[in-house]
C-alpha cells in the first residue's frame, strides 16, 4: 500500500525516524527474548506491545495454565521494568492494592505521624490476576489508578511510576462467586485479548521444555526512559484524514441508535462503542505502524486492532447470543462491508486550519 499524503508539518523528524527504527529493531529482539520461554502466542505478544507503547491497559481472558503470568513477567524483564502480581480474591480490600497509612513514632521527638506504605500497585507492570474474583469497590480502586496514574491517601496524591501498564486477567470458565466488570469499567481497557490453547506442535515444545532442567537467560532490551520516549513518538505519528474517517465509520456503525447503522447491527447489538473506541483504534494503529517500522498509519493497521479494541465495547443482545453471534462476528462483518474510503472523507472545516499545523 502506498504511503498516504499528510498535511504540512506532519512528517516525522529525522530523530523520530531513528527512534522508530530503534523501536522496530527492539521489537524483534523482545520477541526473540520472549521466545526463549514463551512458545507461540505471537498475536498476544504483539497486542501487549502495541498497548504498552500506546499507553493503554489490557484485559486478558483465557483458561488457567496458558502461561499468562509467565508471559507478562518475562515481558517486564525484557523491558527492564518493575513487576508486581496481585491475586484478586473476594476478601481483597482497596488498601491491599494501593497501600495504607500507618502511625509511626519519631524516636527523637517522641511525636507520632502518619506514614504511607505503598501497595503493590506501585510498579511499572501490574498483573491483576482474576480481577473478576474481587468485589466492585476493590476493582474500582485499581481502575482509578489506571485512569489517573495516581492514588490519593489522606488527601495526598501519590504518583505511580512511569511507564505504568495494567494487565488484568479473567477466567472465562469458572463464574461462580465472581463479580463481572461493568461495561463502563471494561471501557477503560484499551484491548481485550483472548489467549487460546496452543497448537499440537507448540504444546509438544511446552511439555518438553518445562519438564527439563533447561533455564533461559533473559536479557533486557529497553528501559523505562526508552519506553517513555517511544510512547511519545507513537503519539506524533501522523494519520491521514481518510484513515480517521474509516475508524470513525467503523465505531459509529456499531451503535444501534445511529440512523445509518447496518440492519444486522440493529438486530444483534444492544449497545455499541463510544468515542474511546475511535481513540484506541487510532492509537493502536499508530503503535502497530511504528513497531513495523512505518511512520504512517493505514486502514490495515486499524483493521488489525479492531477486534481487541471493540470486542468488549460492542455488547450483543439475547437474539445474537441465541444464534451464537459474538461481538467478533459483528466486527468482522463490519470490516468486510464498510469501504476504506468514502466521498465524504474530508477534514472537518472547523479543524482544517489546526490539522494543517499539527
Amino acid at each position: 500500500m502506498n504511503r498516504p499524503e499528510t498535511g504540512r508539518n506532519q512528517e516525522l523528524e529525522q530523530n523520530d525516524i531513528q527512534a522508530m527504527e530503534k523501536l522496530s529493531a527492539a521489537y524483534s529482539s523482545i520477541r526473540g527474548e520472549l521466545g526463549k520461554i514463551i512458545v507461540g502466542q505471537q498475536a498476544v505478544v504483539e497486542q501487549l506491545m502495541i498497548a504498552i507503547f500506546a499507553q493503554g491497559h489490557v484485559l486478558l481472558e483465557g483458561v488457567p495454565g496458558l502461561a499468562k503470568t509467565l508471559m507478562v513477567s518475562t515481558l517486564a524483564r525484557t523491558l527492564n521494568l518493575s513487576f508486581n502480581r496481585i491475586q484478586f480474591t473476594p476478601d481483597l480490600m482497596p488498601s491491599d492494592i494501593v497501600g495504607t497509612e500507618v502511625i509511626q513514632e519519631d524516636k527523637a521527638s517522641g511525636t507520632r505521624q502518619f506514614r504511607f506504605l505503598k501497595g503493590p500497585i506501585f510498579a511499572n507492570i501490574i498483573l491483576a490476576d482474576e480481577i473478576n474474583r474481587t468485589p466492585p469497590k476493590t476493582q474500582a480502586a485499581l481502575l482509578e489508578a489506571m485512569q489517573e496514574k495516581q492514588v490519593t491517601i489522606g488527601g495526598v496524591r501519590n504518583t505511580l511510576p512511569a511507564p505504568f501498564f495494567v494487565l488484568a486477567t479473567q477466567n472465562p470458565i469458572e463464574q461462580e462467586g465472581t463479580y463481572s466488570l461493568p461495561e463502563a469499567q471494561q471501557d477503560r481497557f484499551m484491548f481485550k485479548v483472548f489467549v487460546k490453547y496452543p497448537s499440537y506442535d507448540e504444546e509438544y515444545l511446552i511439555a518438553a521444555s518445562t519438564t527439563s532442567q533447561h533455564t533461559a537467560e533473559i536479557k533486557p532490551v529497553l528501559n523505562d526512559a526508552d519506553i517513555l520516549a517511544l510512547q511519545h513518538l507513537v503519539r506524533r505519528v501522523p494519520v491521514a484524514p481518510h484513515v480517521i474517517h474509516y475508524a470513525l465509520r467503523l465505531v459509529r456503525a456499531t451503535r444501534v441508535l445511529e440512523n445509518d447503522a447496518p440492519a444486522f447491527v440493529k438486530e444483534s447489538v444492544s449497545w455499541g462503542a463510544g468515542p474511546r473506541g475511535v481513540q484506541y483504534l487510532l492509537l493502536g494503529g499508530k503503535a502497530r505502524a511504528v513497531l513495523e517500522g512505518r511512520g504512517y498509519v493505514t486502514t490495515d493497521d486499524i483493521r488489525a486492532v479492531a477486534r481487541p479494541v471493540l470486542r468488549h465495547r460492542v455488547i450483543t443482545n439475547f437474539n445474537a447470543e441465541s444464534q451464537g453471534i459474538t461481538s467478533d462476528v459483528i466486527i468482522d462483518r463490519l470490516m468486510a462491508e464498510l469501504p476504506e474510503r468514502s466521498n465524504d472523507d474530508q477534514i472537518v472545516p472547523e479543524l482544517a486550519q489546526s490539522f494543517a499545523g499539527v
